[in-house]
């Protein structure tokens, strides 16, 4: 959706006219510090509006003129309507100049694509364990605010979370003091290796996944680094998860964002349109590629 409230047709132009090729100039109004390399950016239009609606697991490109573009996972709920939340990890050209940046800064921004989580249709009266590594998180975040602001729609909440070390952990602040604190919400935080004033669990997320031994009556949610999302798909099934309870991102090489350019075609799919979200049993008709 758009500003307008239009929905966007197939091609690039919305009913109104907004082309969604073209950026909205927009305004950072506060960035919070995450971990050492991870920011989390607020940006709302010029205007003061939220730019365009969205859903949980869309993306959105941000433009820094003279500089270039990129698409990041959207990380607020839509619940949230005032702004669109980014949590950015420092990795390249665009991502430094972000991180360098100021409060009051002027960006553009584009959007939304892709296809997002089944938060109203096939999640809606489950169980769900979400399942994150690093900044897998910042996808996932959306997802879990969203079921937490219409929690009378699902069940039991479960969420794996693990990172490098504590230092790394995105959200620490929220997870720990919302989060944790809600009934029917269980937290289950690890680290890689052994940390000086961590009392938590350590060792990596597939390991924990296991020992933990989840019953298999739940949706899983996961985002990740790759061969994190690896593990934890054999985790699953060897735990009795059927592939269509199964759910992941895939984020690979997005460039234009509505399935023009190809950068991002994998077998008949392209990430950006069909995709970030896939079903496991999808990612199967898929030639080994992503």
């Amino acid at each position: 959706m758009c500003s307008c409230n239009h929905d966007h047709e197939k091609d690039h132009v919305c009913s109104c006219g907004t082309d969604k090729l073209v950026p909205i100039p927009a305004v950072v109004t506060e960035i919070r510090t995450e971990t050492p390399d991870v920011k989390t950016f607020r940006v709302v239009g010029l205007d003061g509006s939220n730019c365009f609606d969205h859903k949980p697991g869309q993306c959105a490109m941000l433009t820094i003129p003279g500089v270039g573009e990129a698409m990041f996972s959207i990380t607020s709920s839509p619940t949230e309507t005032g702004y669109k939340d980014f949590s950015i990890k420092r990795c390249g050209h665009l991502t430094d100049w972000l991180h360098s940046m100021e409060v009051g800064q002027e960006i553009g921004i584009r959007g939304p694509y892709g296809n997002p989580f089944p938060v109203d249709t096939e999640f809606k009266g489950q169980n769900l364990l979400f399942i994150a590594g690093g900044i897998g998180l910042a996808p996932l975040h959306s997802v879990i605010n969203y079921v937490r602001a219409n929690r009378e729609n699902y069940g039991t909440v479960d969420i794996l979370y693990g990172s490098r070390s504590a230092d790394d952990l995105v959200d620490y602040e929220e997870i720990k003091n919302v989060w944790e604190k809600e009934d029917g919400i269980n937290v289950y935080l690890t680290i890689d290796r052994e940390q000086e004033g961590w009392d938590g669990h350590v060792g990596f997320v597939p390991s924990y996944l296991k020992e933990l031994a989840f019953e298999a009556n739940k949706t899983a949610i996961i985002c990740g680094p790759p061969i994190m999302i690896k593990f934890v798909l054999q985790a699953l099934l060897e735990m009795g998860f059927e592939k269509t309870q199964v759910y992941t991102t895939l984020e690979l090489k997005m460039k234009c964002g509505i399935g023009k350019c190809g950068r991002c075609n994998v077998g008949s799919k392209y990430v950006c349109k069909d995709g970030p979200v896939f079903r496991l049993d999808e990612l199967d008709e898929l030639p080994d590629e992503y």
